[in-house]
């Protein structure tokens, strides 16, 4: 197998010429992942500095590295020492669907391309993922694909095919479980969860896609119940629903529904027979749900690796964080969803903890939602969105995501450079300042040569903090 791990370790110095490179594999993580796209390569001579960090053949001659055709232009751009470590995943949407959209936002640093299993048809989700693998396949890039599952919590439904629909403060909307054959009646919602009307009550506080929407219910009729908006704001298609009586979430029959539903299975299959790269899995409760996925997996494409994300949004996910994020091969932080379930001050603690866990135990992390916001409608950020970036990357998040900003935003490709910018900035200040986290990594191996192996990569990764020079670690299996 190809390289199990890169790592640059260590503060930048000027960068050495640069090895022959070839297109390799799309990948969220800093190891050689699973993917595939199509071989190109330019040739340069190595130097040698490169002879120092083991990249010259035994013939002399060039050295070879897998890279996508981005991390080949930043290379040739900057060198080894300012690569972005930092994945940038997109949300792809009616903003970005197109051939000409996608490749835009390749050129602009995006790792992974996220299809959002919530909103379209499977057939146009499909049509999305073959033109990425189109795109990898033609023009050299090596973009990824994640499918993120819609889940079985209480959500929204369609809006009568309206992108978005405005709910003013003091009107009163119908949210009903009743089966609607024509139109909608106006300020009508569909609701997903047949127990909704049961469960709520006079009084409670309803919450649409995690607050950005608030209404109190004010009266129930068989299977309709009459809120009153008191936050205004968009209402989107398949809004998750939460409510909270007395300042508290209520769960109830919520917390009965089953992780992965029975349109989630049907979306799964899907992907699978896509080969997609990484399946995303919304409100884990715990790692057996994980664990069954990842055998379905195996037993319906044992040739394809396919990642499981275990997204992090729900307060059953808080309870048990860490074998979720033991089972699971990756971990996302969907903090909108998050905010509605744990008090909004707590959300900024919970995902320093999460990212300090997954990086102790290596597994990637993913801080997504809310990033840059208000880039749905406007063409900059506002400080303190950046100022939110900043924290995730010093924090050392291995990817960052775009949601709405890419999906449905006037402004996708600026939203994208944003974060590839600061991403950068951060990434080089750490090195211009010579800072190195302490981290205290359990013990991985299970046999003695597993034993040397994590020793001799932790010695590197020692002296890397006090070297010089950058220390390209590479694991052969």
């Amino acid at each position: 197998m190809a390289a199990q791990a890169l790592h640059f370790l260590s503060p930048s110095v000027p960068s050495p010429s640069l090895p022959a490179l070839s297109s390799g594999k799309p990948s969220l993580l800093p190891y050689a992942s699973v993917f595939r796209s199509r071989p190109r390569s330019f040739s340069l001579r190595a130097s040698s500095s490169l002879r120092d960090l083991g990249l010259t053949p035994s013939d002399g001659g060039a050295a070879s590295i897998d890279v996508d055709a981005v991390t080949e232009a930043e290379l040739r751009e900057n060198g080894f020492r300012s690569t972005r470590r930092t994945k940038l995943v997109c949300t792809i949407g009616p903003a970005t669907c197109s051939a000409e959209q996608i490749e835009a936002l390749a050129v602009g640093g995006m790792n992974v391309a996220r299809v959002n299993m919530c909103h379209g048809t499977r057939e146009w989700h499909r049509q999305v993922i073959r033109q990425v693998r189109r795109l990898n396949e033609e023009k050299g890039f090596a973009v990824a694909v994640m499918v993120d599952t819609e889940g079985s919590e209480i959500h929204m439904g369609d809006l009568d095919g309206d992108a978005s629909v405005k709910a003013e403060d003091g009107e009163i909307w119908t949210f009903s479980v009743r089966a609607f054959d024509a139109a909608l009646p106006e300020r009508t919602i569909a609701v997903n969860y047949d127990g909704f009307a049961e469960d709520v009550s006079v009084g409670d506080e309803l919450l649409v896609d995690g607050g950005m929407v608030r209404f109190e219910v004010i009266e129930k009729i068989g299977p309709d119940v009459k809120c009153q908006c008191n936050d205004p704001g968009l209402l989107l298609p398949r809004a998750n629903l939460t409510f909270r009586r007395n300042g508290r979430l209520v769960q109830e029959r919520n917390a009965m529904l089953p992780t992965i539903s029975s349109k989630d299975w049907l979306d799964i299959d899907s992907a699978i027979s896509e080969g997609v790269d990484f399946i995303a899995v919304s409100f884990v409760k715990s790692a057996d749900v994980i664990n069954h996925l990842k055998s379905y997996i195996a037993a319906r494409s044992p040739d394809n690796e396919i990642a499981v994300i275990a997204k992090i949004e729900s307060f059953d996910s808080l309870k048990k964080l860490e074998e979720i994020i033991h089972a699971s091969d990756g971990t996302m932080i969907a903090r909108g969803d998050m905010g509605s379930q744990i008090p909004l001050e707590e959300v900024p603690s919970a995902q320093q903890k999460i990212v300090k866990l997954c990086r102790q135990l290596n597994k990637p992390v993913i801080v997504a939602s809310q990033l840059l916001e208000s880039m749905i409608e406007y063409p900059t950020p506002t400080r303190a969105e950046v100022a939110d970036v900043t924290e995730a990357v010093k924090q050392r998040a291995d990817a960052l995501m775009l949601s709405g900003e890419s999906a449905m935003g006037q402004y996708p490709e600026k939203a994208l450079t944003v974060l590839r910018n600061v991403s950068l900035r951060i990434e080089k200040w750490w090195r211009e300042e010579k800072i190195h986290e302490e981290i205290d990594l359990p013990d991985i191996s299970s046999s003695f040569c597993d034993k040397v192996s994590e020793e001799i990569c932790n010695s590197a990764a020692t002296i890397g903090k006090v070297s010089s020079h950058s220390i390209c670690l590479f694991l052969f299996i």
